[in-house]
């Protein structure tokens, strides 16, 4: 079942300077050359220049972050300093975003000022490549995921992510609301943004604008933080189960044993989906606990509806004749 999440989108690129201030300190960046800081970054992924730097150019991709590690450094000094600024120079016949280098290593001046000629700036970290190399890739990955927003109401319960959607009105907001009053965190209310990490990986957030603040019809708008403090929110969850509230009908399909997992597509992700009916007198907010209770039970391996399958089909291939007898032979006396 596609779930109807507004318009998609990613972004078509961001900014050296950006990509500098936002980890300038996750990756304790030194600036070496400061121009360029305007340059264009277009892709996600990141490219090791050795066989740029040795002449070969046919499957340079120079449009990436371009990261200089040991091999690349070493490379370089391996050469007389001529054979170097020319095997440096190769790489500014293309318009390369920025240049990172790894493992506390360093240029020659003349390199430097060939990149600050060409309007490339250069930023050292002293992590070694692999771990560079992750931290940059985590990030742009991120900044160049798939993305959308959905309107309902997001909570972490009891660690898991739950998703509230329906029509308007019909009392996400308030579900939400009381689920934190019991002690857990709101992710976000009314707008949910969420961005696709890897594979099947969703996490939502709420905007900058909303942030924590919530809509609750015949009182306003309040601000969860300021009156349950900062453990009643958290910024970002991992989305686990679409929980979907809709009014009751006799005629309408609720599952009534839930052998049969049923899952609703979030750009493309597969996530468990829960048709909750709402009706007057029901506890909408306890079964919310126990739809993130029972997921937590099937994710350690427990499926309480496929162990009672399995016991009434032995209790079947049996032919036991006591279905439906008392569970208790013998009933004590209670004297209390």
């Amino acid at each position: 079942m596609g779930l109807n999440i507004g318009k998609e989108h990613r972004k078509q690129h961001i900014t050296v300077g950006f990509l500098f201030e936002k980890n300038k300190e996750r990756l304790k960046f030194e600036t070496l050359v400061n121009v360029g800081l305007d340059n264009k970054i277009k892709e996600k992924s990141i490219h090791r220049p050795g066989l740029a730097l040795a002449g070969y150019v046919g499957l340079f991709t120079y449009d990436r972050v371009q990261v200089f590690g040991n091999t690349e450094i070493r490379y370089l000094k391996s050469m007389p300093l001529e054979k170097r600024i020319e095997s440096f120079n190769t790489l500014f016949k293309f318009e390369i975003p920025c240049i990172v280098i790894t493992n506390k290593n360093t240029l020659e001046k003349e390199l430097l000022k060939i990149a600050e000629d060409h309007n490339v700036p250069v930023f050292r970290t002293p992590f070694e490549t692999t771990k560079g190399v992750y931290l940059l890739s985590d990030f742009l990955d991120d900044q160049f995921s798939q993305q959308s927003t959905i309107h309902g109401s997001f909570v972490d319960v009891y660690g898991i992510g739950l998703l509230f959607i329906g029509r308007s009105g019909i009392g996400k907001s308030e579900i939400a609301l009381d689920l934190v009053e019991r002690g857990h965190r709101l992710v976000s209310d009314d707008v949910v943004t969420i961005t696709r990490k890897g594979e099947n990986i969703l996490i939502g957030t709420g905007t900058d604008l909303v942030k924590h603040f919530m809509e609750i019809r015949g009182l306003g708008l309040i601000d969860v933080q300021s009156i349950f403090g900062v453990r009643a929110i958290r910024f970002q969850k991992r989305i686990e189960v679409v929980v979907e509230l809709m009014e009751w009908k006799s005629d309408a399909d609720f599952t009534r044993t839930g052998l049969d997992q049923s899952t609703i597509s979030i750009m493309d992700v597969e996530v468990p989906h829960i048709k909750l009916p709402i009706l007057p007198g029901k506890n909408v907010t306890v079964i919310s606990e126990v739809i993130a209770l029972n997921y937590l039970s099937k994710h350690y391996g427990y499926d309480a509806a496929q162990e009672f399958s399995k016991k009434l089909e032995r209790v079947i291939q049996t032919k036991s004749k006591g279905v439906g007898k008392r569970s208790i032979d013998y009933f004590e006396h209670d004297f209390e």
